[in-house]
């Protein structure tokens, strides 16, 4: 197994204790996961910071996401295709927010970036949103003909609405978001009574 690969595979094993656990995860219960000798962990990482580091950053790749997103079958009915390009969102905000949350209330601080490092970051970020748009608006794109406005722009204020609702009513110390149904509905006839 290549070194690249080898950091995958832990990553992808420690993911959910890092969620679970935090910082306080060991490096005993990350060789256990991930089925490796604990001192191999650290033939593959320089040290436990730049393991979660690594992890965070796999967390937060988009090609998962986009893969469940092809996977969505396409039909005529557009309720039904909110309703599972919203519970796909859901699924990865939820899974990251997860993460951070664990990892930030359990002390994780991640090493601060150089300016050009951070104007990176920030344009792999705009990039991957763009590209969730696209892959959203595509799905969308057999329904043009029912919508107001172009695919492209009905797919960018649905990802606002759902990521939103999924990590703003968290912000705002509420604990759960909305339904998919009922975010479908105000999405679709507005918050007017009819």
């Amino acid at each position: 197994m290549s070194p690249e690969d080898r950091r995958e595979a832990i990553a992808e094993a420690v993911l959910p204790l890092l969620a679970e656990h935090g910082v306080a995860v060991t490096t005993s219960q990350i060789a256990e996961a991930a089925g490796i000798a604990e001192g191999t962990v650290f033939r593959v990482f320089k040290d436990k910071q730049e393991l979660l580091g690594y992890c965070v950053q796999a967390a937060l790749r988009v090609e998962p996401l986009l893969e469940k997103l092809q996977e969505i079958p396409r039909t005529s009915d557009l309720r039904a295709l909110l309703k599972a390009v919203a519970d796909t969102l859901s699924g990865h905000f939820r899974r990251t927010g997860a993460l951070l949350h664990a990892l930030a209330s359990s002390g994780w601080r991640p090493e601060r970036p150089s300016p050009g490092e951070e104007q990176e970051w920030h344009r792999k970020r705009l990039d991957q949103t763009r590209r969730i748009t696209e892959s959203v608006a595509e799905i969308l794109s057999a329904e043009a003909d029912r919508l107001r406005v172009p695919p492209k722009t009905v797919a960018g204020m649905f990802l606002g609405l759902v990521f939103t609702d999924e990590m703003g009513r968290r912000a705002f110390g509420e604990t759960a978001p909305a339904s998919t149904d009922e975010l479908i509905d105000v999405f679709l006839h507005g918050v007017l009574a009819r």
